[in-house]
């Protein structure tokens, strides 16, 4: 079964990561399980929001071992795909894998090439694949992360963000993601927001300011790990409802 993708992105500051993995936690819980969380974004720290220790990112993965060191009778997609495997997290219900940061002066190409690998080896293993962009839409604009199910854009609930959220959507409809079905999450509502004009972007979800979010985020601790109590928690409870719904309706049709 083709696993339904979720690409996260939005300006930086707008919470896109507490999102994500709230949303991680949120299909877990509603037993849609595996789920893979990707963290696309270079400064990785979607393993911190979840609570999960990282030990290889994909940045630090050297390209000159999958040229030089393929054990004999090995293609280089298998060990591409076993050094994934390695530098999985793994954890109840959900596996992680980090983009990082390349080490040394390198560009990101490499890391790019075995992101968009490792989306194409690994995706059919998993019923629900939630990805952690960077706020820019290089994955998206380079096809890395191939083309989602589904774009969440997360914006605070003031009309400056949501302007912003709407030249996202312009330029992700101008890199040929016209098919795909882009929504809007408003972050951080405190009960009222500026109006989003009819057919300009659907709502998918408002996600209510939440206290235990903020402590967590001061206290260095996993944002991801809400008691069910939270209002944050609630709210992408309710997000994860509705993509359930929508990744159903995508399989009949």
């Amino acid at each position: 079964m083709k696993p339904f993708s979720i690409a996260i992105t939005g300006k930086g500051g707008t919470g896109k990561t507490t999102v994500s993995a709230l949303l991680v936690r949120a299909l877990v819980d509603a037993g849609q399980v595996p789920v893979l969380a990707v963290d696309a974004d270079p400064n990785a720290n979607l393993h911190e929001a979840l609570g999960v220790e990282v030990h290889e990112t994909l940045g630090s993965m050297r390209e000159e071992a999958f040229r030089e060191h393929i054990p004999p009778g090995m293609t280089r997609n298998d060990f591409i795909a076993l050094r994934f495997r390695q530098a999985i997290a793994e954890e109840q219900g959900f596996d992680l894998i980090a983009m990082g940061r390349p080490e040394g002066t390198g560009c990101y190409c490499f890391a790019n090439d075995l992101l968009k690998t490792c989306m194409g080896l690994l995706g059919r293993d998993y019923r629900f694949i939630v990805i952690d962009n960077e706020a820019g839409m290089e994955h998206l604009s380079r096809g890395t992360i191939g083309v989602p199910d589904l774009l969440l854009i997360v914006s605070d609930p003031g009309a400056r963000g949501i302007r912003t959220a709407v030249r996202i959507r312009d330029l992700a409809r101008s890199l040929g993601l016209s098919t795909v079905p882009i929504r809007l999450v408003l972050n951080r509502s405190r009960g009222s927001r500026a109006e989003v004009a009819p057919g300009v972007l659907e709502v998918a979800a408002v996600i209510p300011e939440d206290p235990a979010i903020e402590a967590a985020d001061l206290a260095g601790t996993p944002v991801g790990l809400q008691e069910p109590g939270s209002p944050a928690r609630a709210g992408v409870g309710q997000l994860a409802d509705e993509i359930v719904k929508m990744a159903q309706g995508s399989q009949r049709s």
